[in-house]
């Protein structure tokens, strides 16, 4: 259904003309002559209350209990299922933005031992989701030096925007459309010196305690991506805040379960979603958060169980029986920390590096562990039966979504 046929429950986005001149010779001659272009102006949300009717209100709210239900359960005893689903969740949200990499890439990238350039991409994402998540639940704000923080970790080993990392900016952008200029884009944000104002107004809004959070985090999220206020990464940064304002608001307190896995699902009627945001309709982006968050939630229920069921496999098959052992707790890192190095257990299990090496080898002896290819050099190993249930979760939670777009 076209966005205008939509019921606007929201103040919708204004558009200014102004003058545009192109900085560079390059590029179409139709981008050089352009001089004027139509940005974007959201409303200032900081006061604004959403009117949820009452099928969208109880989604939301059976959502966020779902959610807090499995955090209850296994945040404590599963703590590991938070960092498959930290890597579940960067993966995806890189996915979105048409980044991807192999496993053992990505593990590399991880262990900082060398990858391509979408697997340092990749990673990078996971610390940025961590350093967001993190901060708000130290501090229980979401706050601006926090997203400047997390856009560090995110663009700092991009080699192409590394001198803008952790900086907003002070330059007109766009989205799509011309490398050279906005003419044709499909979305011009506001201007470069609006952008303060524009973020003081969302951490506003974002810190209230008066908005059903699942609504609240579609509405920071969608707000984010109008506003745009990086040059590049805002996509990750802004999915990173979906997290940020659940763990503020205490729907979760242990585990980030992976949203982006069923945005990804649908990334054309994500950008829809998008764009009836802007144009006055927010139940939308809150109704395909709230449909993503509980396909999520269902299926690291699954997840918990198999990666339980795995441990004890690997108990069973390996012969570890004495608690406390680094044999024994090799085997609970392995479902925390699925792609390893032997200075990566020794760090960890407080061991020197040769009796690390020793323990991966018996491990590998076992089928427990496997080397990563092309890492003979600086040897990554990988733990295939836990990666593959990562995998499977993405999967599932992909095809859970599709399904019931198609069946709704």
């Amino acid at each position: 259904m076209p966005s205008t046929a939509l019921a606007r429950d929201w103040s919708p986005h204004t558009y200014q003309t102004r003058p545009w001149r192109q900085r560079t010779v390059r590029g179409p001659r139709a981008d050089r002559l352009a001089r004027e272009i139509t940005v974007a102006l959201p409303p200032m949300i900081a006061g604004l209350d959403l009117t949820m009717d009452r099928p969208l209100a109880a989604m939301t709210s059976a959502s966020a209990g779902d959610l807090g239900h499995l955090d209850l359960v296994h945040g404590r005893t599963l703590r590991e299922l938070n960092h498959l689903q930290l890597r579940t969740e960067s993966v995806d949200s890189s996915k979105i933005e048409n980044v991807d990499a192999s496993l053992a890439d990505y593990g590399r990238a991880l262990l900082g031992v060398g990858a391509n350039a979408s697997a340092t991409s990749m990673a990078s994402a996971t610390a940025a989701l961590t350093r967001m998540i993190t901060d708000a639940d130290r501090t229980r704000k979401i706050r601006s030096e926090a997203v400047l923080q997390a856009h560090h970790d995110l663009m700092a080993r991009n080699l192409d925007e590394a001198h803008r990392a952790g900086k907003y900016r002070t330059t007109q952008n766009w989205v799509g459309g011309s490398d050279y200029s906005p003419r044709g884009a499909l979305h011009v944000p506001p201007p470069p010196e609006t952008v303060p104002d524009y973020l003081a107004d969302l951490f506003t809004f974002a810190n209230r305690d008066d908005v059903a959070p699942l609504a609240q985090a579609a509405i920071v999220h969608a707000q984010f991506e109008s506003i745009h206020p990086f040059i590049d990464g805002n996509g990750r940064i802004g999915r990173t805040l979906i997290h940020a304002v659940l763990r503020r608001r205490r729907v979760t307190k242990h585990l980030t379960v992976p949203i982006a896995s069923a945005l990804v699902a649908h990334r054309d009627r994500y950008f829809a979603a998008l764009n009836d945001y802007r144009d006055g309709t927010a139940h939308t982006i809150v109704a395909m958060m709230s449909s993503a968050a509980s396909i999520a939630t269902g299926e690291s229920w699954r997840a918990a169980t198999r990666i339980q069921e795995i441990r004890d496999e690997w108990q069973t098959r390996t012969g570890v029986t004495s608690p406390g052992r680094p044999l024994y707790r090799l085997l609970d890192l392995l479902t925390e920390e699925p792609i390893v190095n032997a200075a990566l257990v020794a760090e960890r299990l407080r061991i020197d590096d040769a009796e690390a090496a020793e323990l991966i080898e018996r491990f590998a002896a076992h089928g427990v562990l496997r080397r990563a290819p092309r890492s003979r050099r600086a040897p990554v190993w990988l733990a295939r039966e836990v990666l593959d249930e990562v995998h499977d979760l993405s999967t599932r939670i992909r095809a859970s979504e599709r399904f019931q777009q198609s069946s709704g």
